[in-house]
């Protein structure tokens, strides 16, 4: 029993700890898509140069690679676990905030893991080689994909559930990690809700703008 107790909370904490540095990457991320705004070809596609050429950035994609695959499978497996101690449901469940993102917590992480598929696809497989497209010109081939109503309506949805993926994230992660606290817990509840409104509010802003008005 001790043994599988520390085997979830283990997996928890690493869960956690690499969802945390994930959170790291969507502000970058976001920072450098805003670029696509700019009629300027060319600030955009120097900074997706930088990015993938720096040996730094380099090192920080694979740890990220990393994290992204912890993250996960850890995810993955502790959701089988918990459906597995739970085959029946119960007749009147907790009603309480947590458990309503919990509840969804696996659905919402597989449409972002179908959007980040979809995404490799467009843009990192094409750097490396593995589908069409100039990997100098990505400012092009976004403004391109963006001109298509349907991945816009994909990109718009995934990143909605996103949102709801990162309030929980962020509250669960600050348990886990032992920053249940009367203070600290209210705080970390209103950054989570920023930073879950901010990061898809800014995504979504790029897409309806090139799709819209450019």
């Amino acid at each position: 029993m001790n043994k599988v107790l520390f085997s979830s909370i283990s997996k928890k904490f690493v869960m956690a700890l690499a969802g945390l540095f994930l959170l790291l990457f969507l502000p970058v991320h976001l920072v450098i898509n805003l670029l696509l705004l700019k009629i300027d070809p060319g600030p955009f596609n120097e900074a997706a140069h930088f990015m993938a050429t720096f040996p730094v950035i380099k090192i920080v994609e694979i740890v990220l690679f990393a994290a992204l695959i912890l993250h996960f499978c850890n995810g993955i497996y502790l959701q089988i676990c918990n459906w597995l101690s739970r085959p029946v449901r119960y007749a009147g469940g907790n009603k309480s905030e947590t458990s309503f993102f919990s509840k969804f917590m696996i659905w919402t992480g597989a449409a972002v893991l179908t959007f980040l598929v979809l995404h490799f696809f467009n843009f990192y497989f094409m750097k490396l080689g593995l589908v069409p497209g100039d990997p100098e010109d990505f400012y092009s081939a976004a403004h391109d994909l963006f001109k298509i109503p349907a991945y816009d309506i994909i990109y718009l949805v995934c990143f909605a559930l996103l949102g709801l993926h990162l309030f929980h994230a962020i509250t669960s992660a600050s348990q886990t990690l032992g920053l249940n606290h009367r203070i600290w817990t209210p705080v970390v509840k209103v950054v989570a809700w920023l930073y879950a409104l901010l990061i898809p509010a800014g995504f979504a802003f790029i897409s309806l703008t090139l799709w819209l008005f450019r």
